[in-house]
């Protein structure tokens, strides 16, 4: 059992992200905005 925890992880340390995918979640969080109304808050995404 102890084997298990203490195998070395096959992921690389330097992982670094495609441009496609930074691109897609700033357009993403440009799009998305938050209106507050009394207690509830809502997420809106404008297209």
């Amino acid at each position: 059992m102890a084997k298990i925890y203490f195998k070395k992880s096959s992921v690389t340390k330097t992982m670094r992200p495609k441009k496609e995918v930074i691109s897609f979640l700033l357009n993403y969080s440009k799009a998305l905005s938050m209106i507050k109304v009394a207690d509830n808050s809502f997420e809106i995404i404008s297209n």
